[in-house]
């Protein structure tokens, strides 16, 4: 379950520094930018003393960033040329949200569950020990399993809050609880993100169509442990041109794992997706990230899917999620008064994947593999 970036996108630090200084993005209220409200003001003071120089060199990576995205979103333009809306696909509608499911007494809950706040993003890197990892293949392993349950149940006519039953009662059969059921008020226990919706979009009434993809993303909390994973699935007859984005968004993802090791710098696997992305056209979305996850949902590293100078690196025995997600058009958006469901600003297509892993000493090693 991906979550919106709590400092500017275009500066892909690592958990806890900014070019190797304090990060003076960790002060903003995470809980804030968990729902994409709008960022705190920063005051000039935060660059007084030893963080001036990295003012200095925010100023000038900003605008060496800036540069390079602008140069790519020309790049991207005169290739696609201006994203006309299907009209023969209308735009997504909020359907009737039900009521939310309950869970027996005896599963164990995620402590936010009792408050029904959104939890700040824990600043803990999670580093397992052997029993951890073998709690995490647990999870993931279940994780895996409901998410391609709940693939089999995408067809026309399916509403996706009958895609949510099915997992709830899947998840609480299996003993695990639903993760995002409770997370700072979410109502139900999937995301399920269709056409434009980037990402959290909440279960309701309205029925799957003919030609249209759907994200489902599922993270389950079996013995203490959060495992997380989501794909893009196809409903009916769709179209070569979303096809081919669901296809290469998979790709992107994988490109992000494949450069994940013991050591490596996290922004690498920004480097990746995005030079995979470009060959294609697509946008990728700087918004949301991944996250650490394990016994925490989401903690740090954040994990930018675009290119970024962060100087964060990986370590044997972490976990956290890659979750890439591609648009056929702008990577802007919009959100619901919902404060969950975000939407492609111009209405194009979205497409997102997502695998926990595990880092090892040669690689990565993905936990939520079927």
């Amino acid at each position: 379950m991906a979550f919106v970036s709590s400092f500017s996108p275009s500066v892909g630090t690592s958990a806890n520094t900014f070019y190797g200084e304090p990060n003076f993005a960790a002060s903003l209220s995470s809980s804030t930018a968990f729902l994409g409200k709008p960022l705190a003001f920063i005051s000039p003071s935060v660059f007084s003393g030893k963080n001036s120089n990295a003012a200095k060199r925010l100023v000038v990576y900003s605008k060496k960033l800036s540069g390079l995205e602008q140069a790519m979103r020309i790049r991207r333009q005169r290739e696609l040329g201006p994203f006309v809306p299907d009209k023969k696909r209308p735009p997504l509608r909020r359907g009737k949200v039900s009521q939310r499911l309950p869970v027996p007494d005896h599963i164990q809950k995620p402590p936010y569950v009792a408050t029904n706040i959104l939890p700040e993003i824990s600043k803990e890197i999670q580093i397992h020990d052997a029993e951890g990892i073998s709690k995490m293949r647990a999870a993931c392993e279940l994780a895996a399993r409901v998410l391609e349950y709940a693939g089999t149940l995408v067809r026309p006519s399916v509403t996706t809050n009958e895609i949510d039953k099915a997992v709830h009662q899947m998840i609480i059969e299996a003993g695990a609880y639903p993760s995002p059921l409770g997370y700072g008020g979410f109502p139900k226990s999937v995301c399920t993100s269709v056409n434009e919706c980037m990402c959290h979009g909440i279960p309701d009434s309205r029925q799957l169509q003919d030609g249209d993809i759907i994200n489902i993303d599922v993270t389950v909390y079996l013995n203490g442990y959060h495992g997380d994973t989501s794909k893009t699935f196809f409903c009916g007859n769709v179209s070569d041109k979303v096809k081919r984005l669901v296809k290469v968004t998979e790709e992107c993802m994988h490109k992000g794992i494949a450069a994940c090791r013991d050591g490596a710098l996290l922004r690498k696997i920004g480097k990746k997706i995005s030079e995979h992305a470009d060959k294609f056209g697509y946008g990728v979305v700087d918004r949301f990230v991944g996250h650490g996850v394990g016994t925490v949902f989401h903690s740090e590293p954040l994990i930018f899917h675009h290119r970024n100078d962060g100087t964060g690196f990986m370590v044997e025995g972490q976990t956290f999620t890659i979750e890439p997600i591609l648009t056929l058009g702008s990577t802007d958006c919009i959100t619901w008064e919902d404060n969950w469901t975000t939407l492609t600003a111009d209405g194009s297509m979205a497409a997102q994947f997502e695998h926990t892993i595990l880092i090892t000493k040669t690689g990565a090693e993905i936990l939520t593999k079927v």
